[in-house]
């Protein structure tokens, strides 16, 4: 019987939790792409889900990471990024939401997420979701510290069929308090041939969402989730389609 600091998992996350990109940018805008990458490491065989759909959106956001880069090349501005599957955690979820570790996800079952205990599911959130979100707001913190403005900006992508729904959205913009940063953003947007929208496809919802709820409205900062429909990503020149729209706003 194991310990109870015991876990099947323990030493499997040897990767760096995350990826900080130009951690000294003196542009007030912090760009975080909490869903970046699909890895998982291989002893969790794609958390028994086939190669099919370990490499869908259930494991991460198709598209977010490029778009997320490209920007922040283009602004120079700071990145945060993870380098692990949503599906081991998910860093924009808190802690104890029900859907952090999920056993489903969307139509698909997660079997690798069924029915582990409590020492594995701490484990994972000790190793990936605790160092990124200690370095996201190490990094607010001390831009704060020095008397300096700070915008907080997730970058997204979401499936454009849903439970088996055309989503037709080109673009959301996903916000709390933020309204008139929010506002801007999708004024600009909406200058170009562009189906956008405020809050869709989702809601910010305090206890399901983390990035724009804790390390923006919480502490009284402009931040918003940015989420293209993930069809519109995937060759070079869209990203840079993309990056062209959004950069000028953010």
């Amino acid at each position: 019987m194991r310990a109870c600091t015991e876990t099947v998992e323990q030493g499997l996350y040897t990767r760096p939790p995350y990826t900080l990109s130009r951690e000294d940018s003196e542009h007030p805008l912090i760009l975080v792409c909490e869903h970046a990458s699909r890895f998982i490491p291989a002893q969790l065989n794609d958390l028994g889900l086939s190669a099919e759909a370990a490499r869908e959106h259930i494991a991460w956001d198709i598209g977010a990471l490029a778009l997320a880069q490209r920007l922040s090349d283009t602004l120079g501005v700071t990145l945060l990024a993870a380098n692990y599957s949503r599906l081991l955690v998910d860093l924009n979820r808190p802690r104890h939401a029900p859907d952090s570790i999920p056993g489903q996800s969307e139509i698909y079952q997660v079997p690798g997420n069924r029915d582990l205990d409590e020492t594995t599911r701490e484990y994972r959130r000790q190793c990936l979701f605790k160092p990124f979100h200690t370095r996201l707001q190490t990094l607010i913190d001390q831009r704060i510290a020095q008397g300096r403005p700070v915008r907080v900006v997730g970058i997204h992508s979401f499936t454009p069929i849903y439970y088996g729904q055309p989503r037709l959205l080109d673009v959301g913009v996903l916000y709390g308090q933020a309204n008139d940063y929010a506002q801007r953003l999708l004024d600009g947007l909406g200058r170009h041939p562009l189906k956008v929208a405020g809050n869709q496809p989702y809601k910010i919802d305090p206890l399901g969402d983390m990035t724009v709820p804790v390390h923006g409205d919480a502490r009284g900062l402009e931040a918003v989730l940015i989420e293209v429909r993930n069809d519109l990503l995937r060759t070079p020149e869209a990203v840079a389609r993309w990056a062209g729209y959004l950069a000028p706003l953010l």
